[in-house]
């Protein structure tokens, strides 16, 4: 009987497209485990708070309360909103405190699955759409408070309105493809996400969030080119109803977003396994 004879060969397994379809299949297959890590993530984070869900509005309530003090008490000098300051100042702090969420949202899931990981075998991915989902419940919340102000400052409703939910998920989308990528640096340096707060901290101060872009000047430049900019102003003058100004960048950045999306997932796909190794070694 003749033998049969098969010749192994390595196979080169960093071919773009087919880490970028596989990265894509396991997101997608990985929803019922990402399901249940949200789950079960936003379950502990509240239980043993007595405010509970509250803590969500929290923070864009107080970083709006302290503008409002300063505006209203004269402390600092602002230029007009065209709206009632409450809501510019509130609706602005909501949306960037989405943003910088779902930029911290990767590694804080990859990080807190730090001790299955190096025991159980799974798409890490799930990690990611784990993420997504806690970012969608929190969001949900703030779009609903943020509503409940546009009608009590007498906004009222408008068309606009509609599509700002949309205008979020392209904001989470950006910040979370950031996310991708910073993730595997900040789980070897713990300094990264120390600079990443910091780096955060000093940009809400050269995007329109709690002012509108001066007229001229320095701090003009700076704020237009400004890839943050044009994801709050797009989402909240959809959220007031006001014609968006910064249309045409928004769509480029959501544009980049999408295609820069399929390399971070490629390379959280795998850098996350290597990081995995050192870690439990």
């Amino acid at each position: 009987m003749q033998l049969e004879t098969k010749i192994y060969q390595k196979e080169n397994n960093l071919k773009i497209g087919r880490l970028i379809k596989e990265s894509f299949k396991d997101l997608l297959g990985a929803h019922f485990l990402a399901k249940q890590l949200a789950t079960r993530d936003i379950k502990s984070q509240y239980r043993q708070s007595y405010l509970g869900i509250i803590w969500i509005f929290i923070t864009p309530l107080t970083s709006a309360f302290v503008w409002i003090f300063l505006s209203y008490t004269g402390t600092v000098q602002l230029s007009d909103t065209g709206v009632p300051y409450p809501v510019y100042v509130f609706s602005g702090t909501l949306i960037w405190s989405m943003i910088t969420e779902s930029i911290n949202s990767p590694t804080s899931s990859t990080n807190g699955a730090r001790g299955i990981m190096s025991k159980i075998n799974f798409p890490k991915e799930a990690l990611i759409l784990s993420g997504v989902y806690k970012l969608l419940f929190n969001s949900s919340i703030k779009i609903g408070l943020l509503v409940v102000f546009i009608f009590l400052f007498g906004i009222g409703f408008h068309w606009s309105l509609l599509l700002f939910p949309f205008a979020m998920a392209a904001a989470i989308l950006f910040g979370t493809t950031l996310g991708l990528f910073i993730t595997p640096v900040a789980l070897l340096y713990n300094d990264i996400g120390k600079i990443i707060g910091m780096t955060l901290s000093f940009l809400m101060y050269i995007t329109p969030v709690v002012y509108v872009i001066p007229k001229d000047g320095m701090m003009k430049t700076l704020m237009e080119i400004n890839p943050f900019t044009p994801l709050i102003l797009t989402a909240r003058d959809l959220a007031l109803g006001k014609p968006p100004e910064f249309l045409g960048y928004f769509f480029g950045i959501i544009g980049m977003s999408i295609a820069l999306f399929s390399i971070g997932l490629v390379f959280y796909r795998i850098s996350i396994p290597i990081i995995v190794e050192r870690m439990s070694s």
